[in-house]
C-alpha cells in the first residue's frame, strides 16, 4: 500500500478523534454552566431541602440527644463514684439505657423528633432566605456597616420563627426522651393528652419564651458563624489556586464549616438550654430511680432557674450534657448544612440546565432564575 493510502485512511481517524476531544470539551463545559448556573431557589425548593436535611440530622444524632436530655434533667451530680446519681458519665449512660430500656431507649422521642425538625428546619431555611432576600431589597446586605451583622440578625429571626412553628413537638420529644423506664406516657398521642389534662393546652407550649430566648442567640451564632467560616474556606481556596475563583464550595466544605459552626454556637448558648429542659420536663412524675424530680414551684422565671442551678448545682450544673450536646450539634449542623446544600443541588438543577442552555443560545434565562453567587452556596 502506497504512503499516500495510507495517509488517506490516517487522516478520517484523526478527525473523528478530533470531533470526539472537541465534543467531550464542549459536554465538560456545558457540565460546568450548569454547575454555577445562577438560581434563586423558591421557598418551596427550600423548605423542602429544610425538611430533608433536618430528617437525616435529626435521626443520626438521636441518641446523643436522649442522652444530653437525661443529663440535663438530672438534678444529681454528673460525676464518677456519686451513688445518688443515676447517669455518671457519657459511657455509663449510654450502657445504663441499653440495659434497661434497649437500643430503643436511644431513640426515645424519635417520631415527635422528626415532627419537630421537619417543620423547624423547613421554616428555618425559608424564614432565613426571606430575612436575607430583605437585607439585600434594603441594600444592607452590601453596606459595609450592616453587612456582617445580617448573617446573625437573619439566623436569630429564623431561629425564632422555626421556634414558635414547631414548639409543642419540641415539649412532647423533651418529655419521651426525658421519661425513662417505665415510662409515664406510651406515645407522643398519651403525653399531649396527659400535659393538656394536667396543665391545659397552655401546657404545650410550657417554657416556650425561654427557648426562643435560647435559640435566637443559637442560631445567630450557627447561621452566622457558618458564613464567617464559608468567606474564609473561599478565601483560602482562592488564594491557593486563583482559577477557583468562580467554583461553588463544595459539600465537604459545607460539613466542614456547619461542624465548626454547630459546635461553637451550641457551646456558647448551653446553659439555657439545660434551663429550657427543666422548664419543659417540670412537674413529670418520672420513676424515683432517676433522682429528684423537676418541681413546677422552682421554674416560675428564667432568672430564678439558672440562679437555682448555680446555687444548688454549681457551676458545672449549667452545663451538664455539654459533652453529648455539643457531639450532638456539631455533626448534627454539618448534616443539615451538607445535605441542605446537596438537597438544592439536585431540586434546582432543571432549572440552572435551563439557565445554562439559554446563556450559551444567547437568550434570556427563565424568569426563575435571578442573579445569585452560585446554586450550591444559597446560605450566603
Amino acid at each position: 500500500m502506497s504512503r499516500q493510502a495510507k495517509s488517506s485512511e490516517q487522516q478520517p481517524s484523526k478527525q473523528r478523534r478530533g470531533r470526539k476531544k472537541m465534543d467531550q470539551a464542549q459536554k465538560a463545559q456545558q457540565q460546568q454552566a450548569v454547575a454555577h448556573a445562577p438560581i434563586e431557589a423558591n421557598a418551596l425548593l427550600t423548605a423542602v431541602a429544610g425538611a430533608l436535611a433536618g430528617a437525616v440530622a435529626r435521626f443520626v444524632v438521636g441518641p446523643l440527644d436522649v442522652l444530653k436530655i437525661r443529663f440535663q434533667v438530672q438534678l444529681e451530680p454528673i460525676a464518677a463514684g456519686v451513688k445518688t446519681s443515676h447517669y455518671t458519665s457519657m459511657r455509663q449512660a449510654l450502657v445504663t439505657i441499653v440495659k434497661e430500656e434497649g437500643i430503643k431507649g436511644l431513640w426515645r422521642g424519635t417520631v415527635p423528633g422528626q415532627l419537630l425538625t421537619v417543620p423547624y428546619t423547613a421554616v428555618q431555611f425559608v424564614a432565613l432566605q426571606q430575612c436575607r432576600a430583605l437585607a439585600r431589597q434594603y441594600g444592607l446586605a452590601d453596606s459595609p456597616r450592616w453587612q456582617s451583622a445580617v448573617p446573625f440578625v437573619s439566623g436569630a429571626l429564623a431561629g425564632a420563627a422555626a421556634t414558635v412553628a414547631s414548639y409543642p413537638f419540641d415539649l412532647l420529644r423533651t418529655t419521651l426522651a426525658a421519661q425513662g423506664e417505665p415510662p409515664v406516657y406510651a406515645t407522643m398521642t398519651d403525653a399531649a393528652r396527659g400535659i393538656v389534662r394536667q396543665h391545659g393546652v397552655r401546657g404545650l407550649y410550657r417554657g416556650l419564651g425561654v427557648t426562643v430566648l435560647e435559640i435566637m442567640p443559637y442560631a445567630a451564632l450557627q447561621f452566622g458563624l457558618y458564613d464567617v467560616f464559608n468567606k474564609a474556606a473561599n478565601s483560602a481556596r482562592v488564594r491557593l489556586d486563583p482559577a477557583q475563583a468562580d467554583e461553588a464550595p463544595s459539600s465537604l466544605q459545607a460539613f466542614v464549616c456547619g461542624l465548626a459552626a454547630g459546635m461553637l454556637a451550641k457551646l456558647g448558648t448551653h446553659p439555657l438550654d439545660v434551663a429550657k429542659k427543666r422548664f419543659q420536663v417540670a412537674g413529670l412524675a418520672r420513676s424515683a430511680r432517676y433522682g429528684q424530680r423537676v418541681n413546677p414551684e422552682a421554674v416560675h422565671t428564667l432568672r430564678q432557674v439558672l440562679h437555682d442551678i448555680a446555687v444548688k448545682e454549681g457551676a458545672a450544673g449549667l452545663f451538664k450534657g455539654a459533652m453529648p450536646s455539643i457531639l450532638k450539634a456539631a455533626p448534627s449542623a454539618a448534616v443539615t448544612f451538607a445535605v441542605y446544600d446537596m438537597c438544592m443541588y439536585w431540586l434546582t438543577l432543571r432549572d440552572r440546565q435551563a439557565a445554562a442552555a439559554a446563556a450559551a443560545a444567547g437568550g434570556e434565562a427563565p424568569a426563575a432564575v435571578a442573579a445569585k453567587p452560585t446554586a450550591r452556596s444559597p446560605l450566603h
